[in-house]
């Protein structure tokens, strides 16, 4: 396999990853060409079968040497909380609206988690991966993970709390939902 079969699918994923460390879209661009600038160099010593698991690896290495070398206060952060998503389904233009509301209030949210939390809520929810994929690339416990994520769950529920309701999805629905596992739905004044 070469490196262009191995690794250039899941562009999106390393931009997305960045993305969400970096919170700007020049700087996870930049991060995203170093990290796919390190992983051509290094290709050569590749020799595991999980290529997407190896470049996010590279991609958030890459995102904490540059918060690290910037003295990012985001390291430093504190966490909060939340992690949603939209529904499938076409709405009319007023539903569109609120979506786009409720995916902005959410995109708020996880923007104040504190890195560590974010990085797995968006390993987890928005790439999909499994907790061992995520304990590979973030170099923690499995154990770490969970308890990452419980605690990035939690905050991003007490963040959101007065401004949507998160709802279980039902698990016996024929489509899931995209990312995360639950709906959201804006609260109405004096509606709890």
């Amino acid at each position: 396999m070469n490196f262009e079969e191995a690794v250039m699918p899941h562009l999106d994923a390393a931009y997305n990853l960045a993305r969400w460390l970096m919170r700007n879209e020049d700087d996870a661009q930049d991060m995203v060409q170093e990290a796919y600038l390190r992983a051509l160099r290094f290709f050569g010593g590749f020799h595991g079968t999980d290529a997407k698991a190896w470049l996010l690896t590279i991609v958030r290495n890459t995102c904490y040497t540059s918060l690290k070398r910037n003295k990012s206060a985001e390291l430093l952060a504190d966490f909060e909380e939340v992690v949603l998503t939209k529904e499938a389904d076409e709405p009319d233009p007023e539903a569109m609206h609120l979506l786009k509301v409720r995916a902005q209030l959410v995109n708020e949210a996880i923007e104040k988690l504190p890195i560590e939390f974010r990085e797995v809520v968006i390993l987890r929810e928005l790439e999909e991966l499994s907790y061992k994929e995520i304990a590979e690339i973030t170099a923690i416990p499995i154990g770490t993970v969970m308890s990452r994520l419980s605690r990035a769950r939690k905050r991003l529920l007490v963040g959101l709390r007065g401004i949507v309701r998160v709802e279980p999805v039902d698990k016996t629905a024929k489509h899931k939902p995209p990312a995360i596992k639950c709906r959201i739905e804006l609260v109405q004044a004096g509606n709890n």
